[in-house]
Order: structure tokens, then C-alpha cells, then sequence
């Protein structure tokens, strides 16, 4: 599969690029029915304020293009945007062919490990799907794990392509991780952005307003809800993202040549000329980061490796030479009515 030339917004491989048909997605997930609005153009929507519109949309979506069937997430837990998340697996798909000839890598040779999978299981869902990449999704949080392993076991296709692993020290993302003979071409991760609750409030609080509904103070009766949701592990930790990425990297000096391409989504602009001093004392051979969009919300992820490029021309050469083929858009059956 070649790369295409990018273009504005979503990436063009995004199933979503041209936006959304409502009319394919109610027929597959036709719970969605009663939470599709029109809007002042005289165009199908739903309210995203509403945490039960988003779950049913993301359920749609998911079953439209992927073809993932009994989708579902625990009260309280992040329910993420699906095309935000393609448009990461696309963009670090670009970042493998590179490294390819220019060729994405796909099938059951390109292992990726998916660093706080969530209950949602979202990433290895649409990496699969799309590439027949396998995965080790990776969780400190039990219960996000065990809905990760219901939602698998309604798709038993990917669920043979998919290993979950409890992280059981707090304090470690790649310490102690990998087992002996693992290698993996890449890390993806979705780190805790906040540094405090709240923080996480008062980014509810700014998308409740620019969703024009009435404001609310905290403690009020009234609050601003997180659409997206999220628990306490999936929102925030103590020194928020910046501490996180700088944590991952430190921690994947130590397994230097085990992944190819180390990354990770970097919400706050702010953040990176901090990583990129941690990518320096780790000595990282080459870092890059990419940037991404999606309607207006900016977005980018970071990339670094500690393989030069004759060890991943080996890399290429020893792992891929069986595994690099074109997956067809239509490689998956959608799934039933939900």
C-alpha cells in the first residue's frame, strides 16, 4: 500500500474524511436513530455534549467501518473520537513506511503495543481492521482490562490478533513490560493529559461553553459533562502528559532496540520543546514529530527511535520481506444491525 500525498484535516485514508453517513450508520446501529438531530443547515447530527449520543455514534461508527460488533464501555470511562484515533493509526502506518520503502507494512508480522489500551480497546481495533497489525494492549486499571477482553470476545477474528497484559506498577510503562524474544515495530500511547482533576474540569467546563450550553461553576448543580468521559487514570496524573512522555521516554532508553519507532500523542503544543530535551538526553537517533488535524482541533504525536537507518533496513529485511501487502479497503464484513 503506498502513501498518498496528505492533505488538510484528516488523513486521507480516514474512513471519515468526507464525513459522515448518517443513513449507513443508523442502518448498522440503528440505536442511534433516536439521538441523530438536525441541525440549523438542515443537516443529520448529534448532540456531542451528550455522553449517550457519543457512545452510540462511536458504537456506529465503529461497526460501519471496522466491522466491530458488541462495542461497549463501562460508565465513567473515555469514549474516544474514532476518527481522531484512525487518523494516529494511519499517520504512525506513514511513519512504518518510511522505514519500508515507502510501503506500509501490514499483517500479523507488524506487532504494536498499545501503551494504556483502555477500556475501550479502541487502537487495536482500528489497527487491525485496517492492517492486520497485532497487538499487545497494555493497562495498569483491572477493569478497563476485563472490558477490553469482553469487547475481544465478541470479535473473535481480532481477539486472536490482539495480547492484553496488566502493568502492574504504577510507576513503569516499559520497565518490566516486555518479555524475553519480544520486539515490536511500534509503541503508540494516549497519555493522561492533565496534571489534576481539576484540570480535567476545567477543560469540560471550556468544551461545555464552546458547545454554547449553559455554564456551570463547579459544585453547581449544573455541570458541565465530559462527553469523552474518562477515569482518573485515563485524564490525569501527577505532572500531567509532560511528565508522562518524559517518563515513557527515559524508560525506553532501556529497551533501546526492542521497538522500532517509540510515539505518542502530544495534546498540549506547549509540551513539546520539553520532550524534545528528553528525547536529546536519551540520545534517541532520530525523533520527528507529526502533525495532525482534525476539523479544528490540532493535534500531533511524537515519534523517536534509537535504530539508525541500517539497522532498520536489517529490521526490514529480516521482518517484513513476508509481511508487506496491500490490504484491501474491503477486507472486513461489517457488522449486523446492533
Amino acid at each position: 500500500m503506498t502513501v498518498p500525498a496528505q492533505k488538510p484535516g484528516l488523513h486521507p485514508r480516514n474512513k471519515n474524511a468526507a464525513g459522515y453517513d448518517f443513513a449507513a450508520l443508523t442502518a448498522v446501529a440503528p440505536a442511534l436513530v433516536k439521538f441523530v438531530i438536525t441541525t440549523k443547515a438542515g443537516t443529520p447530527s448529534i448532540d456531542f455534549a451528550n455522553p449517550s449520543a457519543v457512545k452510540a455514534f462511536n458504537r456506529a461508527l465503529l461497526a460501519l467501518h471496522y466491522g466491530v460488533r458488541g462495542w461497549e464501555i463501562p460508565a465513567g470511562y473515555l469514549c474516544p473520537p474514532i476518527p481522531g484515533r484512525a487518523d494516529y493509526i494511519h499517520h504512525a502506518a506513514d511513519l512504518l513506511a518510511t522505514s519500508n520503502k515507502k510501503v506500509i507494512p501490514t499483517g500479523s508480522g507488524v506487532r504494536v503495543i498499545d501503551i494504556g489500551v483502555g477500556a475501550n480497546c479502541v487502537y487495536p481495533l482500528i489497527g487491525f481492521a485496517e492492517y492486520g497489525w497485532h497487538f499487545l494492549g497494555v493497562e495498569i486499571d483491572e477493569a478497563a482490562l476485563a472490558n477490553a477482553r469482553m469487547i475481544l470476545g465478541k470479535n473473535p477474528e481480532t481477539e486472536a490478533a490482539v495480547e492484553l497484559r496488566h502493568q502492574t506498577v504504577w510507576e513503569n510503562i516499559f520497565t518490566g513490560l516486555l518479555r524475553s524474544g519480544e520486539n515490536f515495530e511500534l509503541s503508540i500511547c494516549n497519555p493522561p493529559f492533565h496534571n489534576s482533576p481539576d484540570d480535567v474540569h476545567a477543560v469540560s467546563q471550556r468544551k461545555w461553553n464552546n458547545l454554547n450550553k449553559p455554564g456551570a461553576k463547579k459544585g453547581a448543580v449544573q455541570q458541565p459533562r465530559l462527553n469523552f468521559g474518562g477515569g482518573g487514570t485515563e485524564l490525569w496524573c501527577n505532572g500531567g502528559e509532560r511528565a508522562f512522555v518524559k517518563k515513557m521516554i527515559e524508560q525506553s532508553a532501556a529497551i533501546p532496540k526492542r521497538v522500532m519507532w517509540f510515539t505518542s500523542l502530544v495534546s498540549q503544543a506547549d509540551n513539546l520543546v520539553h520532550i524534545e530535551e528528553a528525547l536529546k538526553k536519551a540520545k534517541v537517533v532520530e525523533s520527528r514529530t507529526i502533525a495532525m488535524a482534525q476539523g479544528q482541533k490540532q493535534s500531533r504525536f511524537v515519534a523517536w527511535t534509537f535504530c539508525g537507518n541500517g539497522e532498520r533496513e536489517k529490521w526490514r529485511k529480516e521482518r517484513w520481506s513476508e509481511v508487506t501487502t496491500t490490504r484491501s479497503e474491503s477486507s472486513f464484513v461489517p457488522a449486523e444491525p446492533v
